[in-house]
């Protein structure tokens, strides 16, 4: 699940994130999505990104009942963070130190509900192991011109299913698409 210019950039060319149009209606459904989710996994870069943040956003007098709502979401869901260097992590949250594909399946296997992973390093990792089951981007309606891509460079294309194509009222598209079932060898249909 992650934010995109058309252009394919998560980040700007300065790693700035302040492009995206984030306004109350996606926020909330944001908060729907990821309430309903049994944990947020990512790399240390995102968990930062967001523990400098989130866990008090509630207590912040210019926070608006959206935000609010997210931060009692972010601060209790359960969260695993991908790292090697990061020495604790509050807010329940467990540090991985690798990606152990038996681990993912293992906990894929558990009731609750889907699990959330954000960082683009991270879902790469995710991608090339076959752990993603579907992918979320949500389009914002600006070209960055540069960054950092979503997807990494390859030689190799991956097919994906269209399950849902959904406009925003502020002009964001959220694609959710699954791998398809077309090895990486063989050609795409329609491609």
């Amino acid at each position: 699940m992650m934010q995109v210019s058309v252009d394919g950039y998560f980040e700007g060319p300065d790693r700035e994130l302040d492009w995206g149009l984030v306004d109350e209606p996606l926020h909330q459904h944001f908060n729907d999505e990821l309430g309903a989710m049994s944990a947020f996994l990512g790399g240390r870069v995102t968990w930062e990104l967001m523990a400098a943040y989130w866990p008090t956003a509630d207590a912040d007098p210019s926070a608006n009942a959206v935000e609010k709502e997210f931060a009692g979401i972010w601060r209790d869901m359960p969260k695993i963070v991908y790292s090697t260097t990061l020495e604790r992590a509050d807010w329940n949250t467990t540090i991985a130190r690798s990606v152990v594909p038996a681990d993912v399946l293992a906990l894929k296997a558990l009731p609750g509900g889907d699990m959330v992973l954000g960082g683009a390093e991270l879902g790469a990792e995710f991608a090339r192991l076959g752990l993603v089951d579907e992918y979320r981007l949500y389009v914002h309606p600006v070209v960055l011109g540069r960054g950092r891509p979503l997807f990494p460079s390859s030689d190799t294309p991956v097919g994906l299913t269209l399950l849902e194509a959904r406009v925003f009222d502020n002009g964001v598209v959220l694609l959710r698409y699954q791998p398809a079932e077309t090895s990486p060898h063989e050609p795409i249909p329609g491609g």
